[in-house]
């Protein structure tokens, strides 16, 4: 199956880079709507595998050496080994330790990455130079999350995986809660699946729609008065325009109940500008900048290409069937039952 799956990733790797030769070589015509727009349309994939900050051994440095990708090619085809070695373990020794036995979360075949191209980015945050989160505000508010043990802290939680604790869905993360996936955006942030949007056009609008979630943003064109500064949205108030070919989208009027990057900040006075340049048939660049002055010392500027999907998007019906927050609950309070009574709880990976 990871054969299959490298397959697939090494043509959409291949077809990227033929469309970018002839974007470099001039030979590519942008298509237009019949209005005259650049036309946006269709179902685009963000994956990456390119880390969003960039490792500090590389410095400034923005692409990868030919040797470079080399190495990486060589470590990705080690990990994908070893984990098919211990796989086949388990097919010959059921009783193998269970430190082989444990996958996690997800395995590769769930995890979508887009496979190295002969141009391979450091980072996809190309500001500040070093490709590096800037250092947050003294005082600006932190809170982590993750796939493991609840990490406490106090609400409104703002991350989107995990949770602080198992009192009340209020406790739980925003994805657990269907309020916002983790990587719905905005802005797009490469992430294990599901990374995938939609954009439609008319003369006077943009409708950008993501998989998780299935969230739909609207986005008025041209000169449209703003919300008032009393509004406040979970994906903000969005408002675009055109800058030659390129569809530039500001957004405001966070609602303060998500981070602005990083599990860092509320959101609330940040400013997001996302920028969408058809670049090949099979291609749009996508570039964001965040700038949020009480949670950040400098603006975070990234690129993160989009690849175009010959398919459609599912509906994602977060709530539909939605039982996991339910036992989620439940669980606990059988957990707070067992103490009780003075019975250990039974462990658990």
């Amino acid at each position: 199956m990871n054969m299959k799956i490298m397959s697939l990733l090494g043509l959409v790797s291949l077809l990227s880079l033929g469309s970018l030769a002839l974007a470099q070589n001039g030979d590519y015509q942008i298509p237009r709507t019949e209005w005259g727009q650049p036309d946006l349309q269709g179902v685009w994939n963000f994956s990456s595998d390119v880390p969003m900050q960039r490792p500090e051994r590389y410095g400034t440095q923005r692409f990868l050496t030919a040797e470079q990708i080399e190495e990486r090619r060589a470590q990705i085809e080690a990990n994908r080994a070893a984990a098919d070695a211990r796989a086949a373990q388990l097919v010959v020794d059921p009783d193998a330790p269970e430190a082989t036995r444990n996958p996690g979360g997800y395995n590769d075949f769930w995890i979508e990455m887009a496979g190295l191209g002969d141009v391979v980015r450091t980072s996809h945050i190309v500001h500040p130079e070093d490709g590096r989160i800037p250092p947050a505000v003294e005082g600006a508010p932190r809170q982590f999350g993750g796939l493991g043990p609840d990490i406490p802290g106090e609400r409104p939680v703002r991350y989107v995986v995990g949770g602080i604790s198992k009192d009340g869905p209020e406790d739980r993360g925003l994805s657990e809660r269907c309020i916002v996936g983790f990587n719905s955006g905005p802005p797009f942030v490469p992430s294990l699946y599901n990374n995938n949007l939609q954009i439609f056009q008319n003369r006077d609008t943009a409708v950008i729609m993501t998989e998780m979630i299935h969230d739909a943003r609207i986005v008025p064109l041209g000169e449209t008065p703003a919300l008032h500064d009393d509004i406040r949205l979970w994906s903000g108030d969005s408002r675009g325009w055109w800058e030659g070919d390129t569809l530039v989208v500001e957004t405001k009027h966070f609602n303060g109940m998500r981070q602005t990057f990083n599990s860092l900040g509320t959101n609330y006075d940040a400013v997001l500008t996302e920028r969408f340049t058809r670049t090949a048939y099979d291609t749009v660049e996508y570039e964001f900048t965040i700038d949020d002055p009480s949670t950040f010392t400098d603006r975070i500027t990234a690129v993160v290409p989009m690849i175009k999907v010959a398919g459609q998007i599912y509906e994602y019906a977060c709530h539909e069937g939605n039982y996991g927050m339910v036992n989620t609950l439940r669980g606990a309070r059988m957990d707070e039952q067992r103490l009780a009574r003075g019975e250990s709880l039974p462990e658990r990976d």
